[in-house]
């Protein structure tokens, strides 16, 4: 009897532990399934460049509403804390319903009092207004690297991609490009999100 009490608290005390330790990883098939987005097919390519695209619907607005809402949207985004001064608005074309942003940004792997890990993020950001939709691209990135000790300059097309971005089986994020990978797909989704939002408020 005594053997078996033993063995319980023995038992309660590692689970306990387990769910206290936040260096214990007891949710292997929920991280397994949440880094799925990562993996094969998260990084299109389109001409031999990346290019994320989505097409966002918005009933019952016309092509010059949409076009207003866009480029204040993306005015907004050149002052956000993390672009840098060099990010502003290089093309509004009324007339075509089109405006391009040229984007540069920090983008953050690792931020604690001892280590900042970073990387400078450029990229174009191009809306196309239609009568009841936009079309929103990102494409044209480049990832400036390690810009305090020794900068490396990286087009996503030879960084990011499937080849590049994951193993050989291409079953996890590559050692050293992969967080660049999931960074910037994190990005994108939240870009895109943000101007759905906007754009399908009534």
């Amino acid at each position: 009897m005594k053997i078996i009490l033993t063995a319980l608290l023995t038992l309660l005390s590692f689970t306990a532990n387990a769910q206290n330790n936040p260096w214990q990883t007891t949710a292997a098939p929920a991280d397994a399934m949440a880094n799925q987005k990562y993996l094969k097919g998260a990084v299109p390519m389109t001409d031999g460049r990346i290019v994320f695209a989505t097409d966002i619907e918005a009933p019952g607005k016309t092509a010059d509403q949409l076009y207003n809402i866009v480029l204040t949207m993306m005015e907004q985004l050149t002052h956000q804390p993390e672009q840098t001064e060099q990010s502003r608005v290089a093309l509004a074309d009324r007339d075509k319903h089109q405006i391009v942003g040229n984007m540069q940004e920090w983008l953050v792997f690792k931020n604690t009092p001892l280590v900042l890990d970073r990387t400078r993020l450029l990229y174009h950001l191009i809306a196309d207004c239609r009568d009841g939709s936009v079309s929103l691209q990102m494409t044209r990135i480049i990832y400036i690297y390690d810009e305090e000790r020794d900068p490396v300059t990286y087009r996503a097309e030879e960084w990011i991609d499937d080849h590049y971005g994951l193993n050989r089986k291409q079953t996890k994020l590559a050692r050293v490009s992969g967080k660049f990978r999931s960074k910037t797909i994190d990005r994108k989704d939240y870009i895109f999100d943000t101007f759905k939002k906007r754009l399908t408020q009534p």
